[in-house]
C-alpha cells in the first residue's frame, strides 16, 4: 500500500499494524469511495458480478417491519418486484409508499414508488401485481424467486411451498421456527434443486469480512479466547416496539382525528406530508376489517386471564412462542452468527465452528403477562479454540445478553485476544485496541477530503471519542443489498460453486444454536446446561433436539390452502 505523507505521520507501529487488516484495498480507490458514501459494494468486494443482466422477477412474501426494508434495500439491476404478497392493508400500504411514520423509518423503508420512480399507486400496481395469501403469488408463473419475511412460524411451510413450485428463496433469518422445520426446508432445496437462503445479513457485511480478516489472516487479536455480545434495548410496558397499536386502539383514532384538524389548516407546503401520513393511518386502522383466523391465526387466553385476538397475534406474533422465537430467535440470532463467524476465522477458511454447549437464564421481570416471550436473556456458549481436539481445556466462551428496559450501550460484539481487541458497534462502527485499552486505538475516520484514513486515539484508559467508519456520512451497507444481490447473482449463474454465503448448511447452524438456547431458557428449573450433538447440524439426520423427526411429506406442505 503506497502511504501519504499524512498517513505516515500517524504512528509508525500502529500503522504497519492496521496495515495487515486491510483487504483488497479496503481503505483505498473506489471501495474507499464507496464505503465512505454507504454504497452497496458486494459485486466489487465480495466478486459477483456487477448485474445480473436480465434483473431477477422476485415476489416478495410478507411486506411488514422487515419485508418493507428489504424492498427499500434491494437492487433494481439484479432483482425486478414485480408481487408482492400480504394480508394486512397497512403493510401494502407501506410497500407502495414507504413508512412516512418518521424520517428515520421512510430512510430504512422508502417503498417501491421511490425505488422505481412510480409516481402513482395506480401505476405501480401495472407493474406489481398484489395478492393476499402468499399461495396466490406462488402460482404466477412470472414469479422466479421468492423472498419470504412472513412471521418465523411460517417460513418452513412458505419456503417448501414456494420451491416446489419451481422458486427459488431466500427468507428471513430465523431459517425455521424449529430445527425439524430447518431440516425440512434443508431437504427439499436439495430435492428440487432450488437455491434456498436465509437472511443473515452480516454475512455479507463488509466490516464483518474484514474483522475475519483481521482475526484469522492477520492474527492481529493473537490467540482469541473471548467474545461478548449484547442488544440491550429501552423497551418498556407502553413503549414496546414488538406490541405496536391494534387497528382498534384510541390513541390511533384520537391521532387520526388530530392529523385531519391539521390538515384543514396545514400549510401549503405541510399538506402533501400530513395526507401521507393520514393515509398511512387510514391504512393501519384498516387491518380492523381482516380475519385473521382465514390464516390461521388464533385467539388464546393469556396467562393472567385475558383474551388475545387472533389479530393480535397476526399484529404481534413476535410475543408467542407459536408464531415467534423470542429475542434469541430475532436478536440473538444475528450476534451469535457473528460470534461463529469469528470463532471459524481462528481454525482457517471454510470452516464452520459449532458450539459445544449453552447454559442460559431468562425472565420476565419488567413486561405484565401480556406475552409468553421473555424480556431478559441471558447465555454462555463454549466453542472449541484451535488445538481443542488435543486439549479440552482450550475453549473460546462467548457470552450473550439481550434486555428490554435499559438501552444503554446498545448492541455490537467485543472480540477479545492475546493481542488485541476488537469493537464492533451497531454494524457500523469498528474499534481496534492493541493490548490492553490504555494502548492507542485504531479506527477508521473521515479525512477532510471525504476519504477514509486511518485514526489513532490515545484513549488514556478509557474509551474515548474517536473517528468511525465513514465519519459524518452514510453509515456503510448492513449487508441487507449484497446478500439479495448475490442471491440473484447465484440463480442467474448456475454452478455448485455458486451458492449464498448462508446456504441450508450455514443457516441451520445458526438456528440450532438460538432454537437450543430457547430450550435451556424454558427448563430454569434444571439450570439447564446444554451440550450440542453434532446431528442436530446436518440437515440429512433425523436427529433434533425438540425429539421431532423431519418429515417433508406433512399435510402444511402440500396444496395451497392453509397459512397455518
Amino acid at each position: 500500500m503506497n502511504l501519504t505523507e499524512s498517513q505516515k505521520l500517524i504512528g509508525q507501529e500502529n500503522f504497519s499494524d492496521a496495515i495487515n487488516v486491510t483487504r483488497r484495498d479496503f481503505l483505498t480507490g473506489t471501495l474507499a469511495a464507496g464505503l465512505a458514501t454507504g454504497a452497496g459494494l458486494g459485486s466489487l468486494y465480495f466478486g459477483y458480478g456487477k448485474s445480473v443482466g436480465n434483473p431477477l422477477r422476485v415476489g416478495v412474501l410478507g411486506t411488514g417491519d422487515e419485508g418493507s426494508v428489504l424492498l427499500g434495500a434491494h437492487t433494481p439491476d439484479y432483482l425486478q418486484v414485480v408481487a408482492i404478497a400480504d394480508i394486512r392493508p397497512y403493510n401494502i400500504f407501506r410497500a407502495f409508499h414507504g413508512d412516512v411514520s418518521s424520517p428515520s423509518a421512510l430512510a430504512a423503508r422508502p417503498g417501491l414508488l421511490a425505488k422505481y420512480k412510480w409516481s402513482t399507486e395506480d401505476a405501480a400496481r401495472k407493474q406489481v401485481k398484489v395478492y393476499e395469501a402468499y399461495e396466490e403469488l406462488l402460482a404466477d408463473k412470472n414469479v422466479e424467486a421468492v423472498i419470504i419475511a412472513l412471521p418465523l412460524h411460517l417460513h418452513a411451510e412458505a419456503s417448501i411451498k414456494a420451491m416446489r413450485a419451481g422458486k427459488h428463496v431466500l427468507t428471513e433469518k430465523l431459517m425455521g421456527h424449529s430445527v425439524h422445520e430447518c431440516k425440512e426446508m434443508g431437504r427439499v432445496a436439495r430435492e428440487t434443486k432450488k437455491i434456498l437462503g436465509t437472511g443473515h445479513q452480516r454475512h455479507y457485511s463488509i466490516l464483518y469480512d474484514n474483522a475475519v480478516h483481521t482475526i484469522g489472516k492477520a492474527r492481529l487479536l493473537g490467540d482469541l479466547h473471548s467474545i461478548r455480545a449484547q442488544w440491550h434495548r429501552g423497551n418498556l410496558p407502553g413503549n414496546d416496539s414488538w406490541k405496536p397499536a391494534m387497528p382498534g386502539d384510541e390513541s390511533l383514532a384520537k391521532r387520526l382525528a388530530g392529523w385531519k384538524k391539521d390538515l384543514s389548516n396545514a400549510k401549503p407546503s405541510d399538506i402533501d406530508s400530513l395526507q401521507k401520513k393520514i393515509a398511512q393511518l387510514e391504512s393501519q386502522v384498516a387491518d380492523a376489517s381482516l380475519d385473521p383466523t382465514k390464516f390461521g391465526y388464533t385467539q388464546m387466553t393469556l396467562p393472567d386471564g385475558s383474551s388475545r385476538s387472533a389479530l393480535e397475534e397476526l399484529i404481534r406474533w413476535r410475543l408467542w412462542n407459536r408464531t415467534g422465537g423470542g429475542l434469541m430467535a430475532e436478536l440473538g440470532s444475528h450476534q451469535l452468527d457473528a460470534a461463529g463467524i469469528f470463532v471459524s476465522a481462528m481454525h482457517g477458511e471454510g470452516k464452520k465452528v459449532k458450539p459445544l454447549t449453552v447454559t442460559a437464564v431468562g425472565n420476565r421481570s419488567l413486561f405484565p403477562a401480556d406475552r409468553e416471550i421473555e424480556d431478559h436473556v441471558y447465555c454462555m456458549f463454549e466453542y472449541p479454540a484451535p488445538g481443542y481436539e488435543e486439549d479440552k481445556h482450550k475453549k473460546i466462551v462467548v457470552t450473550y445478553s439481550s434486555i428490554n428496559g435499559n438501552g444503554f450501550g446498545e448492541y455490537g460484539e467485543v472480540v477479545m485476544g492475546t493481542k488485541g481487541t476488537l469493537v464492533l458497534e451497531r454494524e457500523q462502527d469498528v474499534m481496534l485496541y492493541k493490548n490492553a485499552a490504555k494502548d492507542t486505538r485504531v479506527t477508521v475516520a473521515k479525512a477532510k477530503d471525504g476519504t477514509p484514513t486511518l485514526d489513532t486515539t490515545e484513549s488514556g484508559g478509557g474509551y474515548a471519542a474517536g473517528g468511525k467508519l465513514g465519519g459524518d456520512s452514510a453509515p456503510p451497507s448492513r449487508g441487507y443489498t449484497e446478500e439479495m444481490e448475490h442471491w440473484a447473482w447465484c440463480i442467474r449463474n448456475p454452478s455448485p460453486q455458486n451458492q449464498p454465503r448462508c446456504k441450508p448448511e450455514v443457516a441451520i447452524a445458526d438456528a440450532v444454536i438460538a432454537l437450543v438456547t430457547n430450550i435451556a431458557l424454558a427448563n430454569p428449573e434444571k439450570q439447564a446446561r446444554i451440550e450440542f450433538q453434532p446431528e442436530w447440524f446436518d440437515i440429512a439426520s433425523d436427529a433434533t433436539p425438540e425429539g421431532v423427526v423431519p418429515d417433508i411429506t406433512r399435510d402444511r406442505y402440500k396444496g395451497t390452502g392453509s397459512f397455518s
